[in-house]
């Protein structure tokens, strides 16, 4: 059974499995659509590229109809080796089983479209709180991990209007430098990373981020300084004295003091989020690179 439910340029489909009149269970999906909000075709384009590395069952109930349900009912049951029927007019158990579905398609993408617009409403804090004449599109947060100085792995995590953009994030070996020396790791990840971004291979973010105080910042400053980049805002996140998660001190290049932001600013708590997504990639990456060298040999 597969229900679908689109709003706002968001789509979220929910697919259940039945087996014997038993319900198997259920995924969710939000594929990504452009000026699309009719169910129907967003169906049709999730059906076939669904099942196609995947078993096809005999009958399929959707919760709207489809452009050209002959045609992928042909294509279907040419691949399955076996009838296959489309239908969204039932009755019964059936009816039953698709109102489930529908109704959890529509509450998934409700939470999804608060989510957005929450998430939206960060950006639009940290527009005000950092005074950048446009609302932020795009941010990157470098984070450094190493354990006495060793198997040293920068993180570099992408974040945007949607939330987190993993297919962006990149780790870096730390090679060349002092141990324990995060200022020079910093240094190394941020020109590497925007070595690559002079070179077209991913958009500049608007503001970038590094975990750490004026020690870090100066160098990703310097970094960007030598590849000749002069349109990023830099800002540091210092935990502060504490380290308690909001108490964290916001350090901008060049200026002695921290900025001053606004008590319970949702700006803080995406700052705070993509600041702990950095630091998960980075020990993730660091707890892989100390392994491999756990099991080589020194002789080696």
């Amino acid at each position: 059974i597969i229900a679908c439910a689109a709003k706002a340029d968001l789509a979220c489909v929910q697919v259940f499995f039945i087996r014997n009149g038993q319900n198997l269970g259920n995924r969710q999906f939000f594929p990504k659509i452009v000026d699309e909000n009719d169910p129907g075709p967003i169906l049709q384009a999730f059906i076939s590229q669904y099942y196609l590395d995947k078993t096809v069952p005999h009958e399929l109930i959707i919760s709207h109809p489809l452009p050209e349900t002959a045609l992928l009912t042909e294509v279907l049951a040419g691949q399955a080796k076996h009838n296959v029927a489309i239908s969204h007019n039932v009755r019964g158990e059936r009816q039953k089983w698709l109102q489930m579905a529908v109704t959890n398609a529509d509450s998934a993408l409700l939470a999804k479209l608060a989510d957005k617009q929450g998430l939206y409403a960060r950006f639009l804090s940290l527009q005000q709180e950092f005074h950048c004449a446009e609302v932020p599109k795009r941010l990157e947060c470098f984070d450094i991990s190493h354990t006495q100085g060793e198997q040293t792995v920068a993180s570099c995590v992408v974040f945007d209007r949607e939330g987190p953009v993993k297919s962006d994030y990149r780790r870096f070996n730390i090679e060349g430098v002092t141990g324990g020396d995060d200022y020079a790791a910093i240094h190394q990840a941020v020109f590497r990373r925007f070595k690559r971004q002079k070179q077209g291979e991913h958009p500049a973010p608007d503001i970038l981020l590094i975990d750490g105080g004026k020690g870090q910042v100066s160098a990703a400053q310097k970094a960007l300084a030598e590849l000749e980049i002069n349109n990023v805002m830099i800002v540091g996140v210092s935990k502060g004295p504490d380290r308690k998660a909001g108490m964290e001190k916001i350090i901008l290049p060049n200026q002695d003091q921290p900025l001053d932001v606004s008590p319970g600013a949702s700006a803080l708590l995406l700052i705070q989020h993509i600041r702990d997504e950095a630091h998960r990639f980075a020990i993730t990456g660091h707890r892989q690179r100390r392994g491999k060298a756990k099991q080589q040999s020194a002789l080696e």
